[in-house]
């Protein structure tokens, strides 16, 4: 690999970081800023804007940079992305957070797009996995780096630098894209779908809002979802005849064949298990083990470490062996890593923990670099972005109503265990703070219920991972990685 090419890489990883970081950070950092802003209440909207915009954006980013090349349309996901976190850092109420927030999520939107669409470009087959195995890894570095920055940067400076400190990795992200990355694309006169990306931002967002904010609700909760989801059917319908007859569709519905149709699937059950598994494995670490949240965070470095060598190893092996091959080996190792997660008690010793987070990491690895990979290859150049982003679309909702389903599941199950032994009235999100007015309600019997609470959703990461697995044994066959479609 070249020095052009490292430099693409470091430019990609560093963007990639920025975007990834930011969650880990404002995790840490809510606390301190929900207690200056004054707005407990309303903490939610602070996560909901940025999975909201970033999500609609990715598919819009990912026909722009078809028609306008990648090199720019990133860099000015990067640009509106650190417009957004100056301006929250520069927040002195909440809505302004909330709505600078969402500013950032749009620029996010084009970093987890477009990153991944550059590597199929500019790297050969050979090179794919390793280099889209360090943009994996690069998640994994956030969530510990993550909770150690933004604990620094609040005691030895304030809230608002965990946004400022985005400026000069950012600004060095764009410099090394502009200086490296050539491409060449035809200019032209393009005419952009507006209709289209309209009515698919409409569908998106009250389609999420579902999972984002039904919390809050305070009318009949199944009106909520019934209206929801015929208002989502009904605008996905305009969206489909806008697009058969738009010159330059926003998602050419032509990317979709039975094999990248089944690759979208399997990454939207994946991710949906990746966001419970970086959820509720640290619940477990520090609720149940008793360990504090640095050694929560260090625990899942196992899974960083294995998803790279999965990423590495398994995505050769599927230039040599096709990518069906490597999909189902992953989901294997996947399945058998669910199912090991139920062992764990209250008594398990933290070595067993590592043990399976690692398994865990080399199925992600091996899964989400061959999907990504096999997505890119299915579709020519002028439609990369859009499949590519497509994809990562199908990631950012199955993460987005993964994390909804198994917290209201974990919630739900916390309430039943507390019912069966006679105890009404327990409210799941202050647990804890219940047993200081709750005489019946023990130590002992808090950390059970979430450990009886955690093996229900263990068994769903089973179920999910089951229909992974079954997926990928039905999916056309990818000898050597063939361009041809199913």
């Amino acid at each position: 690999m070249d020095s052009r090419k490292r430099n693409i890489v470091i430019a990609l990883m560093v963007a990639m970081f920025l975007a990834a970081v930011e969650g880990t950070v404002v995790t840490t950092a809510v606390p301190t800023i929900v207690k200056d802003l004054q707005g407990f209440g309303i903490i939610s909207l602070v996560f909901s804007a940025y999975f909201l915009t970033s999500a609609i954006s990715t598919p819009i980013y990912g026909k722009l940079s078809d028609l306008y090349g990648r090199k720019n349309i990133l860099s000015i996901g990067i640009i509106i992305f650190l417009i957004g976190s100056i301006l929250c850092g520069l927040s002195q109420t909440m809505y302004m957070l909330i709505g600078f927030r969402a500013i950032q999520g749009l620029g996010a939107g084009a970093i987890f797009t477009v990153t991944y669409t550059i590597v199929g470009d500019v790297f050969t087959l050979e090179e794919r996995p390793k280099v889209q195995g360090s943009l994996g890894a690069v998640w994994g570095i956030a969530s510990l780096v993550g909770p150690f920055l933004g604990g620094t940067l609040i005691d030895m400076l304030s809230w608002h630098w965990i946004f400022f400190i985005n400026i000069p990795f950012g600004i060095l992200s764009v410099i090394l894209i502009q200086r490296n990355l050539k491409e060449t694309f035809e200019k032209k006169k393009h005419n952009i779908d507006f209709a289209g990306v309209i009515t698919l931002s409409m569908a998106m967002i009250i389609f999420m809002n579902i999972f984002l904010s039904t919390e809050n609700i305070k009318f009949n909760h199944n009106i909520f979802i019934v209206i929801s989801v015929l208002i989502t059917i009904i605008l996905l319908l305009a969206f489909y005849k806008i697009e058969r007859k738009a010159k330059e569709p926003i998602i050419p519905f032509d990317i979709f064949t039975k094999r990248s149709t089944i690759v979208n699937l399997i990454s939207f059950l994946i991710s949906a298990i990746m966001i419970g598994a970086n959820v509720y494995m640290p619940i477990y670490i520090q609720n149940i083990l008793g360990f504090n949240a640095k050694i929560s965070g260090l625990a899942l470095l196992p899974m960083s470490i294995s998803w790279l060598i999965a990423s590495v190893v398994l995505g050769k092996c599927s230039i040599r062996y096709g990518g069906k091959a490597v999909i189902l080996i992953s989901n294997a190792v996947l399945l058998i890593s669910t199912i090991l997660l139920p062992t764990l008690g209250i008594n398990s010793p933290l070595i067993l923990v590592l043990i399976y987070v690692f398994i865990i990491g080399l199925g992600f690895g091996g899964a989400f670099t061959t999907l990504t990979i096999i997505i890119q290859e299915s579709v020519e150049y002028n439609k990369r972005g859009a499949a590519t982003a497509t994809n990562s679309l199908l990631r950012t909702l199955g993460q987005t109503i993964g994390v909804s389903v198994f917290g209201s599941i974990f919630n739900l199950y916390i309430i039943k265990y507390f019912t069966q032994l006679g105890i009404k009235g327990v409210d799941p999100s202050n647990l804890y703070k219940s047993s200081a007015y709750n005489n019946a309600l023990t130590g002992e019997q808090i950390k059970l219920s979430i450990n009886s609470s955690l093996h229900v959703v263990f068994i769903i990461f089973i179920v999910i991972s089951s229909l992974s697995l079954i997926l990928s044994i039905i999916m056309p066959k990818i000898a050597g990685m063939d361009k041809t479609t199913a």
